[in-house]
């Protein structure tokens, strides 16, 4: 916002120019430090040039790791972040190569896992990462660990940041529980190691959400009905600390935070509502009565909701005070994340089990469908990059351990 304003009080002084001057690209510096790379990442102040409509123009597939569940980029759009589930690890892709930069690899150990088709626990992994968020000017990458009760954060700015090798005994006498993690690059023999902090949360989270100013986190933890609310603290390890545990009535999946009101939205997957928490008192304030089986949820500037119903194949637009939903629109079936373009002006819908991803223009009162697009390997996680003559939406596979960037000429 600092930005934003500065930008808005030199457009003043320039008014009766009739072009504005352009700043040079902000390009991330990538710095060798022994046999790690560090990631320093700049602000992205750039402002896009506005624009109505979108044109399909390819697809490229991408090899990433079996079972990957979700997609993150980084504020400054130069790094995306995918979290392998089977794979047990993180990929760094470069955007603008399209190539593997660093791999994070958990270290495997026993733990109960869940099969979702019989409904039954299984024997698995504790290290199988589900979601992601970052916080602090992208220095952490807070990841959600399936079955390990709890999330981890990971220095990824400087990797020297994080608990080495030689201090995990320390650690373990103060009873703190550390995740190994092996850093592999590719193309390369460098292999660099090092431990995180384990901090529970509750059985199987998912969601991992934070405020504006990166001072709290929520995480929803699917079987403890309840969602955690932690208090971070970078200065002190382990850098965040569960300050409240809200109850919901049923399964949880996607949260969303409005800082604006001071309110965070979280959809009841296992049911027909989305919990209001008041992020004041990190207390429920209530329920919003919507349709059957909300998973996952998005927000723009003006008090609009976004949600994909699982069951439904639908996704609508609500009203986040009311509840009330203003608009919907038919999917192909299970749709799962969404994600809004930067403008807030079309919406991107993975629908995993049709194994299609969709493009909808947001109206005023009705989504117009863009474009179906065929996706294989049941598409689930997606997020977006844009520069003013492009959007590119990379959505990860789940089945078959790929990535498709769908590019779209802006216009």
């Amino acid at each position: 916002m600092r930005y934003l304003f500065i930008y808005i009080i030199v457009s003043i002084l320039v008014a009766g120019c009739q072009s504005a001057a352009t700043s040079e690209n902000n390009i991330p510096l990538l710095i060798a430090e022994a046999d790690t790379i560090v990631v320093v990442p700049l602000e992205d102040t750039t402002i896009l040039k506005p624009y109505n409509s979108l044109t399909y123009s390819k697809t490229e597939l991408l090899r990433a790791a079996p079972g990957t569940k979700s997609v993150l980029f980084n504020a400054a759009g130069n790094r995306l972040y995918a979290m392998n589930l089977e794979g047990m690890s993180v990929y760094e892709f470069d955007q603008p190569s399209r190539k593997v930069l660093r791999e994070f690899k958990f270290s495997p150990t026993k733990g109960t896992g869940w099969d979702y088709a019989t409904d039954k626990p299984i024997p698995s992994y504790e290290e199988k990462p589900v979601e992601a968020c970052f916080s602090h000017d992208d220095k952490f990458l807070w990841v959600s660990l399936h079955n390990a009760d709890g999330i981890v954060p990971i220095r990824i700015d400087s990797l020297q940041a994080n608990v080495p090798p030689g201090e995990f005994a320390t650690y373990r006498k103060k009873n703190q529980s550390l995740k190994k993690m092996r850093v592999i690059y590719p193309g390369t023999k460098n292999v660099d190691s090092f431990y995180v902090p384990l901090i529970k949360t509750g059985k199987t989270p998912k969601i991992i959400s934070r405020t504006e100013n990166s001072g709290h986190l929520l995480v929803s933890n699917w079987h403890s009905y309840n969602v955690s609310v932690l208090e971070t603290d970078i200065s002190t390890f382990p850098y965040a600390k569960v300050v409240s545990i809200v109850p919901v009535p049923s399964i949880p999946r996607g949260i969303v935070v409005d800082d604006k009101t001071n309110r965070s939205y979280v959809a009841i997957m296992g049911g027909a509502s989305i919990t209001v928490i008041n992020n004041t008192v990190w207390m429920k304030e209530g329920e919003l009565q919507v349709a059957s089986n909300p998973r996952h949820i998005v927000m723009d500037t003006s008090g609009h909701i976004f949600v994909s119903y699982n069951k439904l194949a639908k996704i609508a637009c609500l009203d986040a005070e009311s509840g009330k939903t203003l608009f919907t629109a038919s999917t192909h079936a299970q749709p799962r994340t969404i994600i809004l373009s930067k403008n807030k002006r079309f919406i991107f819908v993975t629908c995993y089990n049709s194994d299609f991803v969709e493009v909808f223009k947001i109206k005023d009162k009705s989504f117009e469908k863009v474009i179906s697009l065929p996706c294989k390997g049941h598409p689930v996680g997606v997020d977006v990059f844009e520069d003013d003559e492009k959007l590119e939406a990379w959505v990860c596979s789940y089945s078959n351990g790929s990535i498709s960037v769908f590019t779209f000429k802006k216009q």
